[in-house]
């Protein structure tokens, strides 16, 4: 779908600054922003205290706007503006679903391994995160992967660096859905015993 001639305007009007056109472009996306949100977490069977939720709105709009709007400038037309703000909404999500926790790659329980409960979001990552760029660790990720082989290797990929859900992956690689999971944390196991060497 291409860009419609409302979202143009706004965009327009976001990039010169104009008056109310942050506010109006907040109103007219908050809806998709938390719907993107509530949908990463749940394909992961996370559970987000209200809090962490607002933070992560608040994360996903400060991403549109570092840097003097570089995200929203960087957008080419090509698609509908709706489709560009899910992708990007998405990495920021999955960027700080991964990077927010106590280990890489650990399934989020709610508990630590300490028994205490922690917010998913307790251990914050780095400021320097661009959202159209690869994530921060995705060549550590890429190295790593080298130490498994096949379907494994496909399942993290999609999982971790594509942030595509069990459903998902379930559809493109042809595995039970219940079967992610498991072949997930085999896979985590291998790559944690290959980053201590």
């Amino acid at each position: 779908m291409a860009l419609s001639e409302i979202d143009r305007n706004l965009l327009t009007r976001c990039l010169a600054r104009q008056p109310r056109a942050w506010e109006d472009f907040v109103d007219r996306f908050m809806g998709l922003v938390l719907h993107v949100i509530d949908h990463s977490v749940a394909s992961r069977s996370i559970r987000l205290a209200s809090h962490d939720r607002e933070d992560l709105v608040g994360e996903v709009f400060l991403a549109f706007v570092k840097s003097d709007f570089a995200v929203l400038r960087r957008f080419r037309g090509e698609a509908s503006l709706a489709t560009y703000l899910t992708v990007i909404t998405r990495r920021v999500v999955v960027h700080r679903l991964i990077h927010g926790r106590r280990t890489p790659f650990q399934e989020y329980a709610g508990t630590s391994h300490d028994g205490v409960a922690h917010s998913a979001f307790e251990e914050h990552p780095s400021n320097d995160f661009s959202p159209t760029q690869p994530v921060s660790d995705r060549d550590e990720v890429a190295r790593l992967l080298d130490e498994l082989e096949g379907i494994e290797a496909q399942v993290v990929r999609m999982y971790h660096l594509e942030g595509k859900s069990y459903q998902e992956i379930s559809s493109a690689v042809g595995m039970p859905e219940n079967s992610i999971g498991p072949t997930l944390s085999r896979a985590r196991e291998k790559m944690r015993r290959a980053s201590v060497q």
